[in-house]
This record gives C-alpha cells, structure tokens and sequence, in this order.
C-alpha cells in the first residue's frame, strides 16, 4: 500500500484533567474525499483543530507527503498547504471587503509589496472562481451581498489561489438549502479531480454516503476504524458511532397523562421548520431529538414566538393562538428556557435575586416599587428546592457555574405556574451532577401535570427522560417514536436522514 498524503499518527490532546484526544489516528490520499464521523463529544472537532493548527497536539506526529511536520499556528497550516471551510462563515470573510479581496486575503497579508493593482487582483479572484466553475459571482462586490453557500464558494476559492493541498469542510451543508448542497458537492468533486484532499465532517449521512470515498469513525477521542464507502452501509456506521461504551441509567417512572394541552398542526417557518405537526399531553414529557443542524432550536424558538410561523396553526387545551411575540407565548403558558442561557436566558451580571423575579415582575411589586422582601424570598426557595450552590441571593450569575446558572434559568419560570416549558439543550456544558438535578426538575414538572417539551442532540439524553420521542432532520419531524420502540441506533439512523429496510 502507498504512504498516505497526510497522516495523523497517536494523537494526544488534553485540556487539564480531560483528554479530549487519546492515540487518535486519520489519514487522508491525494485526490479524496474522507469522512471524520462521530457523535458529539467524539473528538472530531479537536483532531481536525490540531490540524488546522488552533491547537498544538501534546503527542504524536504528523506527515504530510512522508515528511514530518509541526502545526503550531492557523498560519503554519496554511503555509503547509491546510485550509478549513467552517460552517460559520462569516467568521472567516471579511465583509466590507470586495470578493476579490477576500479571495486573495491571505496573498495580500503574506505580500511586501504595498501596492497590489486592482485589475490583477480582480483576474486572479476571477480566475479562482472558474476553476470551480463559477461565473455568477461578481468579483468587486462587497462580501456582505453574498449568500452564505456564496461565502462558502469564496473561503473555496481563497484556499486555490493559496494552492491548497488539504481542505477541512466542517459542517458546509449545515446552513444551505439541497439545492446549494449538490452545487458544493459539484465543486468537492471538481477539488477532488485536481488531486485535492478534501476532509467532510457532518452528522448528515446519506450525504457522506454520496460524496466520500472512505470514512473515519471517533468515540471518545480515539479511532473506532476507517471503512470504505463502497464495503459499508449506515447500519454499521451507525453501530460504529455509538458503541456500547456509554449507558445512562434513568429511573423509571409511572405517570398518566392528563388531556391534550398542546397541538401543533402544519406550522412552518422557512428552511428550518417545515411542515411540522405533533401534540403534548399534560403530565407527559415529549423528547424532540436532532443533530446539529436539524432545526429543534428554530423549532423551540418559533413555538415561543421568537420567529412566528408563517404557516400553520397552535391550540393550547383546545384554543387557538396565534404566537406572534414571546409575551404571547408567556400569556399562553408557554415559557422556554433556552440554549444560549447566558446571551438570551439569564442577565449574568444581575443577581440571583434580580433573574428570579424577572419574568413575573407584577407579582414582585406593589404600585411602582420592587418588594424586594418578596423577591428575596422567592430566590431563597429557588436556591434551597434546586440545591444551587450560592450563599446568597446577591450573588451575579457570572460567578456561578453552568449548571447552577441553568438552574435559575428553569426556576425563575415557576413563579408563573406555566403549563408548557421548552427546554432547549438544558444540559449543555453542565456537569453531572447538575444534570440529575435538571432531570429530576423536569420530571416533577409532568409529575404536577405540566407538559415538557426537551429539545436535544444527545441521543442518550433523549431516550432516558422522554415518554415519547420525535425525530427531526432538515426542518422535518420524520419519525416518532414510542419509549418501547426507541433505540439509540433506530433515532440515530433517522437523525441522520436514513431510513429502516
């Protein structure tokens, strides 16, 4: 067998006491389009952040055409020929800058010379935009005009004109439409012709089935195995992904559901929440569970009146509203507690006392003054029911841990007595022990005969909290799923677009 192009050998990566990358393996041959798989956490991102050179690896090696090198900087990648296309691409384009300008970025940043002629530049960028067959694009617009697959065409580009040996495309498809993923595609396999090595993360694999060559699985940090597309099916994959390495044992419980509180039937709201219809009973906890990318964020803040729907309509026990703003849903019972809890759930520089009394202020104040006793004494409880660990409730939500900030952000809703909460990824970046603390709390809210709507991509999660569970891929619910029924395998492979023979 030939020597790989590029070849990642033993990798260690540790942030303190976690090991984020332990003997992690990857290679990659001239001209080919592999797939870097795993759930979240698997160490993916990290493995392709050492090569792309936002981290510097703590062991191992790594070649590039049979010599050894060493990535210590983003710059030392590029210089070696390693560019990344993230998902976020805005992070990468300049965009007051013409598109030419951003084509040739890294060209204008390494030149000494202080004057570079328009018209060149402007050729050059042309140039790069043919290679991949791409004439619609005019080269002297500012980058803000464009559309995000425009973006993605343009941070391509910049890696040609670079001479580009190795591209890392991190989620591309994520934000685009079908119709702009199979022009991405087009232009992978054109990269691929040209003797390119195209590395595709994505969680998506019906796409990774039709555009790579082979696959590389990681679990926990290390290699699981590489698979040629040709000799594996998403099954195996799937199995692959998930191992039997992690089991989360949640106790059972006994529950019966009250009447239909909500019923959604047919909303819509552009690419992201398509066609949706699914119902919650009281006292029942229904799991809403997708990769990245799928839509349960959008879903979660079109329910609450974030982003209306356009299309469709919602009854809360029997009625029907139209949510058109978060106050409407407020009014309704409905209250959502977030992903992003310290941009849009909590004011992390206020006190305890401050966030708790927030979302029901008229029940805190008499005429135009805060009874600040009263709300004193409703953190109190909050503190002592959810076992946040402050010593007082003065103390800023920026000096409390993730987990204890997610506490508040769930127990400040309940001074409302709401019939609906939507929590959207409620563990992330929590510990454990805060987790059981957040499961227990969910469940006493269906126990008291509230409806409970978890919106999340760890599978695992999912299927130990929820009575009922709801698939969602590409803006779609596409499987429910009753407790007996759901596997990690079976939710896993609808998630990811498949389908059961």
């Amino acid at each position: 067998m030939l020597n790989p192009f590029l070849s990642m050998k033993a990798i260690d990566k540790s942030f303190g006491n976690v090991n984020a990358l332990k003997n992690a393996e990857f290679e990659l041959k001239k001209g080919e389009v592999h797939a870097l798989l795993g759930v979240n956490g698997a160490g993916k991102s990290t493995l392709m952040k050492v090569l792309s050179g936002v981290y510097e690896q703590d062991v191992g090696e790594i070649l590039l055409e049979g010599e050894r090198i060493r990535i210590r900087s983003p710059k030392v990648a590029k210089d070696f020929g390693i560019y990344c296309v993230y998902q976020e691409v805005d992070t990468a384009i300049v965009a007051e800058l013409s598109v030419a300008e951003n084509i040739l970025l890294d060209k204008i940043v390494a030149g000494s010379n202080m004057f570079i002629s328009k018209k060149k530049l402007n050729r050059e960028a042309r140039n790069a935009l043919k290679q991949l067959q791409v004439v619609n694009i005019s080269v002297e617009i500012p980058a803000f005009m464009l559309s995000l697959a425009e973006k993605q065409l343009v941070l391509i580009a910049r890696a040609l004109v670079s001479s580009a040996k190795v591209i890392i495309f991190d989620e591309p498809t994520a934000p685009l439409s079908l119709n702009e993923s199979t022009k991405l595609f087009s232009v992978i396999k054109k990269l691929k012709a040209t003797g390119v090595g195209c590395i595709f993360i994505s969680h998506r694999l019906p796409e990774v089935f039709e555009i790579c060559d082979r696959m590389t699985v990681m679990a926990e940090g290390t290699l699981v195995g590489t698979y040629n597309t040709s000799e594996t099916n998403q099954e195996e994959i799937v199995e692959a992904m998930l191992g039997t390495s992690y089991s989360k044992d949640f106790p059972a419980r006994k529950h019966v559901l009250g009447n239909t509180l909500l019923r959604v039937k047919n909303i819509s709201r552009g690419e992201k929440v398509r066609d949706i219809s699914f119902q919650v009973s009281e006292g029942e906890i229904v799991g809403i569970v997708g990769l990245v990318g799928a839509g349960k964020t959008e879903l979660a803040k079109t329910l609450f009146g974030y982003s209306p729907y356009t299309e469709g309509s919602m009854e809360i026990l029997g009625n029907t509203l139209k949510i058109k703003h978060p106050k409407d849903a407020i009014k309704a019972g409905l209250v959502l507690i977030p992903e992003e809890r310290r941009k849009e759930g909590l004011f992390v520089q206020e006190s305890l006392r401050t966030n708790a009394s927030f979302p029901n202020l008229q029940n805190f104040s008499r005429l135009l003054f805060m009874d600040k006793k009263k709300e004193k004494s409703f953190a109190k409880e909050i503190i002592e029911r959810l076992q946040i660990k402050t010593s007082s409730t003065e103390t800023p939500l920026v000096y409390l841990s993730g987990g204890n900030q997610q506490k508040v952000a769930i127990g400040k809703w309940t001074s409302l007595d709401s019939s609906l909460y939507l929590f959207d990824e409620p563990t992330k970046g929590v510990d454990i022990g805060a987790k059981t603390d957040i499961y227990r709390m969910i469940r006493e809210f269906a126990e008291k005969g509230k409806g409970c709507l978890y919106f999340s991509s760890e599978i695992h999660e999912v299927l130990g909290i929820s009575d009922r569970i709801l698939v969602m891929y590409d803006g779609h619910i596409v499987k429910e799923l009753s407790r007996k029924e759901a596997t990690q395998e079976r939710i896993l492979l609808y998630a990811s677009g498949g389908k059961e023979e």
